[in-house]
């Protein structure tokens, strides 16, 4: 499962805004939590194509304890881009 950039338009104003140089896309970001939560897999276990997974893990991390992920995954719900009813998701 990956969010295409039109439906990342979508809920993009729930993220952060990325300053200064940065080498990994929220868009990538999203898509990487998307793959670990779909796939199971260790942080470690990220493909190349979606960034170091070290950057992906802290981002990830600051995005939860701000509330930034509870705001996504509540408007991914609300434009039907993903459609099953997520409760809890634990990374």
């Amino acid at each position: 499962m990956e969010i295409t950039p039109a439906q990342f338009a979508q809920i993009e104003h729930c993220l952060p805004v990325q300053r200064g140089n940065v080498g990994v896309s929220n868009l990538d970001v999203l898509n990487a939590i998307l793959y670990v939560a779909e796939h199971g897999c260790k942080w470690r276990g990220l493909p190349a194509r979606l960034g170091n997974w070290h950057t992906i893990y802290t981002r990830m991390s600051r995005w939860s304890k701000s509330g930034v992920l509870d705001r996504v995954f509540a408007e991914l719900q609300q434009a039907q881009v993903v459609r099953i009813k997520i409760e809890a998701v634990s990374l």
